[in-house]
């Protein structure tokens, strides 16, 4: 290997975890003074029809500008410190994102390379794919005719390949966003295609960056835990050759990293926790083991990994109608029956004034008061709250349909409830983009690399060693033998666990992890995929898979078809399941009484 490959470790930082994430990540992280390589993350799924739709109004546009614009501030410093930087802001116009920084780094007085990497956008294929037969990978549906973006996933070696040929800054478009990590892993280690215990472990470093400081301290269940959300700490990965890591953050921040933060993210909607499928590789984070080394430094081990799929994930954006949220306030005695009568009332006005204007009706309606735990179903508490705000979401295929509903909507001001109020400006509708995804062949996917606009050679994943990778279903644990009758005591779960939820496509994921050895054989015994569908029944889901996670003390769920269409479509105010692991960490759960001292139901309790 080359003096560059036989670095000890690479320092790699998370300065954006999404598209308008924090301007002081970046000043942060250079200060610091440890990071070879900066990663900025930006593209939601949705984010790509958004997109889409800019460029098609303006050529020059279709990239993450406000990522591009941080970059571009901070250009002559990740020069002075020789630091590079990948993004996948390029979005779907990645040529664009390049020249935009080029001409901010020619008023910086800068000289750099920036490369580009493209072949992700199948828009132009789309009526070939569905020629071939392709299908939705849920419903089985063909692609659809006019998708306003279709993307693949593209990973990590065309980013490795343009390090390799000089790039500085290297801008994508839609990759894997662990490939934004794993690619300048490829490129100082030199890990083979084979190599698929360090193309997980590296997938893995990848996956704790990608939201920025979710592994810092952001969104931990254990709250009180972090010094302050004002002065957020971004993370850092120091990784070895062998794929180890030690997740940290810079000192001076209100960032927390131990085993509580970074098992959190490891967690984060990850589905097969044994096979969590990426472009470079099938990854198995069933047996990785965490362990606190010193303050703010976390290590992470056991990653490992198998040979990646013949096949490509691609998602298209389909314009499916438009939506309206209105939001108002109400107060004094009896709120909560006030605000439903309210908007069922709004609601049924609404129909009335579409039918007279001649419009179909809504194809969705949802009402949710806020301050009344709606969102919790059958395990609602709070009935009389004196002050809510009412929520109405509409679907319709006609946004003039909308426009007229939101238009009447303030009249009930007068007409309504005593203490409505605080509507402010009238909503607008928004375009409704609704995702579906694809298993597309990789021949079909085939990526360019340009540095400073020149092709560079970027050979991807060989298909000789690519392997299918069959689906498996989520079994529930053995459930540990009874002990000897003991006295128990019943504490929510939060007490022995704590978790972190979100989203993937319409499946709701939930991650929780034991707060201590002792409490995982109850978590087994208890908290069942059974179990857990009936808790979180008002989620409505068709079914409930359980995976084990024994490296972690963890267990993860997925609540299939539990987002009401999926994340982009859906009506409701939580639409990506945010909140459905807080709510699980509601659960009763029996223990013995003698465990009752290792239990806490103060979040700011220390991780074990």
């Amino acid at each position: 290997m080359s003096e560059r490959q036989m670095k000890p470790t690479v320092t790699i930082g998370g300065a954006a975890g999404m598209w308008g994430d924090s301007y002081l990540a970046t000043p942060q992280l250079l200060a610091d003074g440890r990071c070879n390589y900066l990663i900025y993350e930006g593209l939601a799924e949705i984010t790509m029809g958004v997109l889409t739709k800019a460029r098609l109004k303006d050529p020059t546009q279709g990239y993450a500008r406000d990522i591009i614009a941080v970059i571009g501030s901070n250009i002559a410093a990740f020069r002075e410190r020789k630091v590079r930087v990948i993004t996948n802001a390029g979005g779907i116009n990645p040529q664009a994102a390049a020249e935009a920084l080029r001409v901010l780094a020619d008023k910086a007085g800068v000289k750099l390379s920036v490369a580009t990497v493209v072949g992700d956008d199948l828009l132009a294929q789309a009526d070939t794919l569905r020629s071939s037969g392709l299908t939705e990978m849920s419903h089985g549906t063909p692609i659809p005719p006019s998708p306003v973006s279709f993307n693949a996933y593209l990973g990590a070696r065309p980013i490795a390949a343009a390090l390799a040929a000089g790039a500085d800054i290297v801008i994508t478009g839609r990759c894997a966003d662990s490939a934004l990590v794993l690619g300048p892993l490829i490129h100082e280690f030199g890990w083979k295609h084979e190599d698929y215990d360090q193309l997980s472990a590296g997938s893995l470093a990848g996956h704790l960056l990608e939201c920025g400081p979710q592994s810092t301290g952001g969104l931990l269940t254990d709250w009180r835990a972090t010094g302050s959300w004002a002065n957020s700490g971004y993370p850092i990965a120091e990784v070895a050759a062998d794929g180890s890591f030690v997740i940290t953050t810079p000192s001076g921040s209100d960032g927390l990293v131990d085993p509580r933060t970074v098992t959190e993210q490891l967690v984060y909607e990850i589905g097969d926790p044994a096979a969590y499928l990426l472009p470079d590789v099938v990854c198995d984070w069933t047996q990785v083991r965490v362990s606190e080394i010193a303050p703010n430094r976390v290590e992470v081990r056991g990653a490992r990994g198998t040979a990646p799929t013949p096949t490509l994930k691609a998602c298209a954006q389909v314009l499916d109608g438009y939506r309206l949220n209105i939001l108002f306030f109400l107060g004094g005695r009896e709120a909560v029956p006030k605000a439903r009568r309210v908007a069922a009332d709004l609601v049924a006005r609404g129909r009335t004034l579409l039918a007279a204007k001649g419009f179909a009706g809504f194809r969705g309606e949802r009402i949710e008061i806020i301050g009344a735990e709606d969102t919790y179903g059958a395990n609602a508490r709070r009935q009389d709250a004196r002050e809510v705000m009412v929520r109405i979401a509409l679907h319709h295929d006609d946004a003039k349909a909308l426009g007229s509903f939101s238009r009447e909507f303030p009249s009930m001001g007068l007409s309504g409830p005593p203490g409505m109020g605080g509507g402010g400006a009238l909503p607008q509708p928004s375009p409704v983009m609704r995702l579906e995804s694809f298993l597309v062949s990789r021949e079909r996917v085939p990526a360019t690399v340009e540095v400073d606009g020149k092709p560079v050679a970027a050979a991807d994943v060989p298909a000789q060693i690519c392997k299918p990778c069959t689906a498996r279903r989520g079994i529930d644990a053995p459930i540990p033998p009874a002990g000897p009758e003991q006295a128990m005591v019943e504490v929510p779960l939060i007490a022995i666990a704590h978790g972190r939820s979100g989203d993937k496509g319409n499946d709701s994921n939930i991650g929780i992890i034991a707060r201590d050895a002792a409490f995982e054989p109850i978590i087994h015994a208890q908290l069942t995929a059974a179990r857990v569908a009936e808790y979180l029944a008002h989620f409505g889901a068709t079914r409930v898979e359980r995976f084990v996670l024994p490296g972690i003390r963890a267990v993860n769920f997925v609540l299939r078809e539990s987002l009401a269409a999926n994340g982009t479509i859906s009506l409701r105010i939580d639409p990506q399941g945010k909140a459905a692991a807080q709510q699980l960490l509601d659960m009763p759960i029996r223990i013995p009484t003698q465990l009752l001292a290792l239990a806490s139901i103060e979040s700011d309790r220390p991780g074990r």
